[in-house]
């Protein structure tokens, strides 16, 4: 995690609060809606500035303090948005953003006269020129460039949460799932994730639940896939014919796939399945 690195280096405690579950279900349902694709960027910043407000009353703190700039996220970082989500944060006059807040009105700390507000600053907009030069000033030089970000920004996981969302209620696990891996439908309850490469293996072992079923070739190094949801013997085919298609075997005519129950290894078998038609695979696999 970036800020416990550059906290160890400056020699800052930091303190870590997990908002994963809360996060999730704002993810299923946000308030204040989506941006361009899963990102419910509004109401994720609400999530953040409550933790940190509970935080900021256990310890006696008398205000927060963010890197914001106004102007630089399209979504969170407009001057409506950030009110927004003071007030709906419960912390309305209590955020300080001293980069940009000779742009916004006094907050309670500069009224009261805890932060000087002739030294805070007024950067604005897209450019990260001016805080590249502070960063030189103070001599700070590792520090993460402006590109990525949150996934749910990603076309292709935005894609796979949508349709997570779409078809049930999922959970910290199955949005880990989501990161790796090819992700097929098969209907409404069913779904079969493929590895793509040999490290993909351990993580969907480690994902993979008592109620999963795992897929491997047999004699034949290749992925590892997950079957999940109600489960038949015909969607076992389609889940190891998938299997087979990304493996070395998918020029053979037919390919010999073991299946065997997550975690438990038991009721291991081993299952002769023709290729399957691409064209089916284009139909089954979730994209962008």
């Amino acid at each position: 995690m970036e800020a416990v690195k550059v906290s160890e280096k400056l020699g800052i405690p930091v303190k870590v609060i997990n908002t994963t579950k809360s996060f999730l279900e704002i993810v299923k349902k946000p308030k204040h809606g989506y941006g361009k694709n899963m990102n419910p960027c509004i109401d994720c910043r609400i999530n953040i500035f409550r933790a940190a407000g509970e935080y900021m009353k256990e310890i006696g703190a008398d205000f927060i303090i963010t890197g914001e700039v106004l102007g630089q996220r399209p979504m969170s970082q407009r001057k409506e948005a950030m009110k927004t989500i003071d007030r709906e944060a419960g912390l309305t006059g209590l955020v300080l953003r001293p980069l940009c807040a000779k742009h916004l009105e006094p907050t309670i700390p500069e009224k009261e006269g805890l932060v000087n507000r002739d030294e805070l600053l007024e950067i604005k907009g897209r450019s990260r020129k001016d805080q590249i030069q502070l960063a030189d000033i103070f001599e700070v030089t590792d520090y993460p460039c402006a590109s990525g970000g949150c996934l749910l920004t990603d076309p292709e996981f935005a894609n796979r949460m949508k349709d997570s969302v779409n078809h049930g209620d999922p959970g910290v696990n199955e949005v880990n799932l989501l990161k790796v891996g090819r992700h097929f439908r098969i209907d409404d309850k069913t779904k079969v994730i493929v590895s793509r490469r040999e490290e993909e293996n351990s993580v969907v072992e480690k994902l993979a639940t008592v109620h999963d079923f795992l897929l491997e070739m047999k004699d034949i190094t290749g992925p590892l896939a997950i079957i999940r949801g109600e489960i038949s013997e015909e969607k076992l085919k389609i889940a190891a014919q998938l299997t087979a298609r990304s493996s070395k075997a998918k020029s053979e005519p037919s390919a010999e796939v073991i299946i065997s129950k997550a975690q438990t290894g038991s009721m291991q078998r081993v299952l002769s399945v023709p290729q399957i038609d691409p064209d089916l695979v284009k139909e089954l696999m979730i994209k962008k």
